[in-house]
């Protein structure tokens, strides 16, 4: 039919009709909170970051000067006063490149980079407007996220910010059972002078300064909540209203789920176990969630000059190939010193996680849990990437010439090594004749891998298995 056959008056009463229609929708979208937005939105905010897999966190504060661990301060019952006195003075990073962090972070196959802008101690990083506990009023005297936030963007990663919502530093924090002072009567005698919303709107104002001045930031990690008699939780934070005002001044944010509102699906984005590796995909209300567990090189997030746990980079590589084959991230933490610079000890791993990643990072990147019925072989961890249909055979213990993929047969169209693209033979025998004693069989439904005597030089060889479809 010709519209402009119709009746006029028709045509003005069907436009006034679209208009309505219109409007009531757009009014029904304005009309949704942005708590429901916050759960809508969510798949589409995690995508990055469920693709990424590898990030760094950076622990760097005024504890890197002790060295001592970055609970310093709690852990000797230093008050705030002395703890300034002794530290902030002398806080001068004269090799604080960032360039230097950004690019050891990509050439190790990091993705995204979480840098404390807050630990708790209170000692900010920024120049803030809201405390002279700040970096700029240090001997070094600048703004030390400005120049992080720029290097992090010229190097295509994603950018983090770790904010402690525990300070010892401000004045009206009621001392508890993890404040340096908690074991002080007097100062414990002092909490009934002390008002928490004048605590709780510096909070807010902080938030809004880091998540205003310095552009997009894909990724927010608070710390922490510990309620319960003579602790804090979301109210003593105002949890929902750090979790709006974040969402309203970045509405892309993802955020973990320290806040103490595990039960609101609005409060959280992620998971985050600590430094342990969890049995299975941590679940929710028996539903698989996104998770990432953080975890050191050594036993302590802040420059420890004398701790000497440090993870063989052997070991890092398999915990990151472990994260993934259970469907999470790994966040792995270096504290600079407090020149500025990364530890020898760190960037040694950092380079050979860097060089397995440079061959391998297709089996991290964009992977997650194996499907049902690909069960792992000896010795061994799956991933998979479900857009390529490729599943990779993560060998953590090289074994001698045969590789036994249980249930494989019949699902796989070509097989190699992930590191050089060279062919790995594979067959299927149940069964042997009289006098073969050195033919080799496996289950009727089960593959046999021949692979080379000599372990290719590659700290965990990887191979890549083309499914079919």
């Amino acid at each position: 039919m010709n519209p402009n056959s119709l009746n006029p008056n028709f045509r003005k009463v069907g436009f006034a009709l679209l208009i309505c229609i219109l409007f009531t929708g757009n009014l029904f979208a304005q009309s949704k909170d942005w708590k429901e937005k916050s759960i809508e939105n969510k798949e589409d905010r995690m995508q990055w970051w469920k693709n990424d897999r590898f990030g760094m966190f950076i622990h760097w504060g005024l504890y890197a000067l002790p060295a001592r661990h970055e609970w310093v301060q709690q852990r000797e019952q230093i008050d705030h006063d002395t703890y300034k006195k002794k530290y902030f003075d002398l806080f001068n990073p004269d090799l604080y490149h960032p360039e230097e962090w950004a690019a050891a972070a990509k050439e190790a196959g990091m993705k995204y980079v979480v840098l404390t802008a807050k630990h708790h101690e209170g000692f900010c990083l920024w120049d803030t407007k809201t405390s002279d506990f700040n970096a700029a009023k240090t001997p070094y005297g600048k703004d030390l996220i400005k120049p992080f936030v720029e290097a992090c963007r010229k190097n295509e990663l994603k950018i983090g910010f770790y904010f402690s919502v525990i300070d010892w530093y401000h004045p009206d924090f009621l001392i508890d059972n993890t404040h340096p002072l908690r074991n002080s009567k007097d100062a414990r005698a002092k909490n009934k002078d002390k008002n928490m919303d004048v605590f709780r709107k510096y909070l807010k104002d902080q938030l809004r300064e880091l998540l205003s001045n310095y552009g997009k930031i894909d990724l927010l990690f608070w710390d922490f909540s510990y309620p319960g008699e003579d602790g804090k939780g979301h109210q003593d934070w105002d949890s929902e209203g750090l979790v709006k005002l974040a969402r309203t001044l970045q509405p892309n944010i993802i955020m973990n789920d320290r806040l103490d509102l595990g039960s609101d699906a609005w409060g959280w984005d992620y998971k985050t176990p600590e430094q342990f590796m969890p049995q299975t995909w941590p679940t929710v209300n028996g539903a698989k969630v996104p998770w990432e567990t953080c975890q050191t090189f050594s036993g302590s997030w802040g420059y420890h000059r004398d701790e000497n746990t440090w993870k063989s980079s052997n070991q890092l590589i398999a915990m990151l190939i472990e994260v993934v084959s259970k469907g999470g991230n790994l966040l792995l933490n270096v504290g600079p010193t407090a020149r500025g610079n990364f530890d020898d000890r760190a960037m040694e791993r950092l380079q050979e996680m860097g060089k397995w990643m440079r061959f391998n990072s297709k089996a991290i990147y964009g992977c997650t849990e194996a499907p049902a019925g690909f069960n792992k072989p000896d010795n061994s961890l799956l991933t998979y990437n479900p857009k390529t249909n490729r599943l990779y055979v993560h060998l953590l213990q090289y074994p001698f010439k045969t590789l036994y993929l249980p249930g494989f047969k019949g699902k796989v169209k070509y097989a190699q090594f992930l590191h050089d693209n060279s062919e790995i033979k594979y067959s299927s025998r149940s069964s042997a004749k009289d006098g073969e004693h050195m033919t080799i069989t496996a289950g009727e439904n089960d593959l046999i891998v021949d692979l080379p005597v000599v372990k290719p030089d590659v700290q965990i060889p990887v191979i890549e298995l083309i499914l079919n479809e």
